[in-house]
Formats: structure tokens, sequence, C-alpha cells
């Protein structure tokens, strides 16, 4: 087991069903089934939007700052077992407004169950706001100003949900608002929309990773720059073939060729929950189906470490982790 960064991981995408029950009959919440083996049966999608339907009716359980604090736990305890040691975690604030939650308890519990993961399980996270781009930039710039009073508790900002018809470009304002305030920022680009998406992302964005990113193989001068430029992508290869955003054979997926242009690529879960593994198994699927070399693994891992949000220092001490989980007789090309 490498350890390794998660960089593309929703929260709300790591509610098993098991918890899902739990809190819709604390909360009283209608469920479609409390049985929750049959709610992890509907778990098949046609595309993005097909899983969005499904994961944005899940979340009206979600109401207290308890509920939050246990969602986030229980992924860090997850994470933990599969050896990750930095996370890097998106959270949907926009949903849980809108089902009348407030903002306070959203970021409360999350925020308590990041310190107590860091304080016994020896994981570092930090939270990513990310912005509903179906929602439009006008509620992503209102969702914004109502986070600031709690500045010191999120390190970036994101931007998920519907890809194709809202390009980058809508939320240019709300990113440099970002930007002014000193924070990260990362999009979603390149799952579904095309080779443009990235680019937007980049040059009006600002953005300082590419989530997904895999339609940029589209394009070659696209892959030249972000060679280049050492601009990290964040794969999540069992949510690509779940929402059938790449090949079902997971022995055709791009990775391989990600790894063969020396592109900055990183292994991630994305919706865990719903996609059949978390990093762990994300990296035994990947590794069996494309014939990964114990060289290419200890690659993805380096890459993880090397695009997370880090103090150099304590990058260093990762980096040297992976590199130390080599065995003696395997190298960076075996």
């Amino acid at each position: 087991m490498w350890p390794t960064a998660e960089l593309h991981i929703h929260i709300e995408g790591t509610i098993e069903s098991d918890l899902l029950v739990r809190l819709a009959r604390r909360n009283d919440i209608a469920l479609p089934t409390y049985d929750p083996d049959e709610l992890t049966a509907r778990y098949v999608f046609a595309d993005l939007q097909s899983f969005l339907d499904i994961h944005y009716s899940n979340l009206t359980v979600l109401r207290t700052e308890q509920d939050f604090y246990e969602l986030g736990l229980g992924y860090l305890n997850r994470a933990a077992q599969a050896g990750v040691r930095r996370a890097e975690i998106f959270f949907d604030p926009q949903t849980h407004v809108g089902n009348g939650v407030p903002f306070a308890d959203v970021i409360g519990g999350l925020s308590a169950a990041i310190a107590e993961g860091e304080r016994t399980l020896g994981v570092s996270a930090d939270l990513l706001l990310s912005f509903l781009r179906d929602r439009g930039p006008e509620a992503a710039e209102e969702i914004f100003r109502t986070a600031m009073p709690f500045r010191d508790k999120f390190i970036g900002v994101a931007l998920d949900s519907t890809e194709v018809g809202y390009p980058p470009s809508l939320f240019t304002d709300v990113y440099a608002m970002a930007a002014a305030e000193g924070l990260h920022r990362v999009a979603h680009a390149g799952e579904e929309g095309g080779p443009d998406y990235v680019r937007e992302a980049l040059d009006l964005l600002g953005v300082e990773r590419i989530d997904h990113g895999n339609r940029a193989l589209e394009d070659p001068e696209l892959v030249a720059r972000l060679r280049d430029e050492r601009i990290p992508l964040t794969v999540c290869p069992l949510s690509n073939v779940a929402l059938r955003t790449a090949p079902a054979d997971l022995s055709e997926h791009p990775l391989r060729t990600m790894l063969d242009e020396g592109l900055v690529v990183s292994i991630n879960s994305d919706d865990p929950a719903y996609f059949g593994g978390y990093i762990d198994e994300n990296f035994r699927a990947v590794t069996e189906a494309l014939g990964l070399t114990r060289g290419q693994q200890a690659t993805l891992a380096y890459n993880s470490f090397e695009s997370a949000f880090l103090e150099p220092g304590v990058r260093q001490v990762y980096l040297d982790e992976v590199t130390a989980n080599l065995t003696d007789n395997a190298s960076w090309d075996s």
C-alpha cells in the first residue's frame, strides 16, 4: 500500500449506505428504501447527471453539525486505512444551505472532523469550497461571501457538478475574488467538457490543478503545455468507468497515456461510496488492469504529494516516504 495524498475527493460522495440510513432515521428523512444493500444496488449510472440526481437526493439526510462531523471522520478513518497521509477535500455548501442547513454547521462539523482525524489518525487534511457550476456565477459569488467569515477553515476553491454547458469562463469573477483572498484554485475540467474547458480553467480562472482532465489528451498542444508547466491532473479511474467518461474496460483507461506523456497525474477516488472504491481500491484496479510497474505506482504516489498544497519541508517528508517504499530491487523505471 502506497502512502499518498488524495486531492480529488468529494466529502458528500463518501456517504456510505449504512450512514445514509442511520442519518435518515435520526433526522426523519424519507428514503426509497432503508436497506443499505438495496440503496447501493441503485448506483448504476448512465452518465454524470444520472449520478448527480441520486447524489443530491441522498444529501437531504445531512441536517446537523454532528452529521457533518460523522461524515468527515468516517472518510478520514477509511482514508487512513488506504494509506492517505494528506487529503484536500471538496465540500459543496450550496447544496446544504439550500436544504436549510446553516453554513456554520456544515463547516463546523467538517472542521472538527479534520482536527480529530489529524490528532488520532495522523492524516493531514484541509477543505476546498466547491461551487456548483450549474447554479451559475451569481450563486457562486453569494456562497463565497457567506463563507468569508470562515476564511480560516478552508484553503481554496473548486468548481464541480454538471460540466457541459457551464464552462469555466462563467466563473472568472468569483475566482478573481478567491485569488484576492490568497486562496488556492482548482477546477473540474475535461471530464465531459472538451479540451477548451481545460484551457479556460487555466487561462481564465488561474487554476493550479485540473480535476479529471482526461479529454486534454485530445489536444496535443494542450498536452505539451500541461507537461511543460507541470500542471497536475487528479484522475479518478473507477469514477470514469462508472460515469462512462472512459472506456468500460479499465485496461483502456487513458492513465497509461498520461504517464507515457510525462504528465503530473495522480490517482484519486472522487465519490467512492458510489463508484466502487476508495483510493487503495483505485490503485489496485489500475495496477492490475494497466499492468503498472512498481516504479509507475511510485510515480503516481510521488505526483500526488508534488501536487498537494503543502509547505516544502512537509512535502519533502512525504516524498521521502514514497521513495523509501520502493523495494531495494525496484527503481522508478521498473
